[in-house]
């Protein structure tokens, strides 16, 4: 359904994009931002559903900044190298091309982001810092932003079983977010994703259910 483009980034740098736009006229605009593993066939279908749902849809290669064309599997080589990439990466550049990636669909109206795991906390970051609604899917480093205040709605999907994210970590997310949408789930780590062994299927169809919800709110649409 989607394609390939390029956007803009820090200087004159670009780097690659994965846009699927809607039948229609858009009900607004979504950036989807990555896990670890790259805009991988996982990452892609996400783009590719949301538009489906009415929505200009986009998700940055945010590794193009390192290396370009990075598509990792769910295993401990994917992970290990998805670690030290975002570990190189840092915050800062990603949520530029969040940022970007919002300029490029702007003709879809009000925009909103999503991000899954690492994801996640950079939709949280944006949140905070851009202003735009996020939905943060287990984001494994939203405790490191609890400090900030967000200046946009937001909602939460943890996984009750999530090894990597206590509920003390929560917690802490949930206290610094009292007006946000907070939910958890009877599920593990990586629930939404149909390609891991963790893959809820009614955890990441109620979770659906309620960021579409959200981003009808949020949008307009």
């Amino acid at each position: 359904m989607g394609e390939f483009i390029n956007i803009g980034s820090t200087g004159t740098q670009c780097i690659g994009a994965y846009l699927a736009k809607p039948a229609g006229k858009p009900k607004g605009g979504v950036v989807v931002v990555q896990e670890i593993f790259g805009v991988n066939p996982h990452i892609r279908s996400v783009v590719d559903d949301f538009a489906a749902d009415g929505y200009l849809a986009i998700a940055p290669a945010v590794f193009d900044h390192l290396e370009t064309g990075v598509e990792l599997g769910y295993d401990e080589a994917g992970m290990k190298k998805g670690i030290a990439l975002i570990s190189e990466l840092g915050f800062e550049r990603p949520l530029e091309d969040v940022s970007s990636a919002a300029e490029a669909i702007k003709s879809a109206g009000k925009i909103a982001v999503v991000g899954f795991c690492w994801g996640g906390s950079i939709a949280y970051l944006a949140a905070i810092k851009l202003g735009m609604p996020a939905v943060s899917y287990y984001g494994g480093r939203n405790t490191q932003l609890v400090g900030m205040q967000a200046k946009a709605p937001l909602m939460f999907h943890y996984g009750l079983k999530d090894a990597h994210i206590s509920a003390g970590d929560r917690e802490k997310v949930r206290a610094a977010n009292p007006t946000a949408e907070f939910y958890v789930y009877d599920a593990d780590h990586g629930f939404n994703c149909d390609v891991r062994a963790s893959f809820d299927a009614a955890a990441a169809k109620l979770a659906r259910t309620r960021t579409l919800a959200f981003f009808a709110k949020q949008l307009g649409g």
